[in-house]
């Protein structure tokens, strides 16, 4: 068993209602291990420390937990997934000076942004498995195991969201 860390992101499904009314059900549903916050109207965000034998698993039981309190709470995001070069830079130990030299200097082999513009954004399984592998940097593997399972659901998320296995087969070669 291992710690896991991750955020998972809902959309509420009543934004009139005030989401402090949910905290009795998630902390009864084995939501204990989260550090709630309840910002955005018609959103709740919960921070995990989960113990599993897998990330996939702590993320599983978290979702199911949340959505066996909140019937109709609809995930919108898990994380850590899309990080900037602050986000980075903070995981791996650096300056984001640092990170931005790190990427400048490797444009070659840094993995490609997901997004570019005033704010780059990247997915974090890439960026870690560079840095592991080009940097020599001691990444802890959970943190790795997270960003990936957090990935594979914010992908299948989307998927289902916008078509599921007809999607797949439209862009079936798209990628090849």
């Amino acid at each position: 068993m291992a710690e896991y860390e991750f955020t998972l992101k809902f959309h509420l499904p009543d934004a009139s209602v005030d989401p402090e009314q949910y905290m009795g059900a998630l902390a009864e549903a084995g939501c204990d291990d989260a550090v709630v916050g309840i910002g955005q109207p018609g959103r709740l965000a919960l921070d995990f420390t989960r113990a599993s034998s897998t990330a996939f698993d702590a993320i599983f039981s978290a979702v199911t937990a949340v959505k066996a309190a909140i019937p109709g709470a609809e995930l919108v995001e898990a994380s850590p997934d899309f990080v900037g070069l602050t986000d980075v830079a903070h995981l791996v130990g650096c300056t984001r000076q640092n990170i931005r030299k790190l990427m400048l200097v490797n444009a070659a082999t840094f993995p490609a942004a997901v997004h570019d513009g005033s704010q780059a954004i990247w997915p974090l399984r890439p960026v870690l498995e560079w840095f592991c592998q080009t940097q020599k940097r001691t990444i802890d593997p959970r943190l790795i195991e997270v960003s990936e399972a957090t990935m594979k659901v914010n992908v299948a998320r989307q998927a289902r969201r916008f078509g599921g296995a007809r999607l797949a087969k439209e862009v079936e070669g798209f990628f090849a």
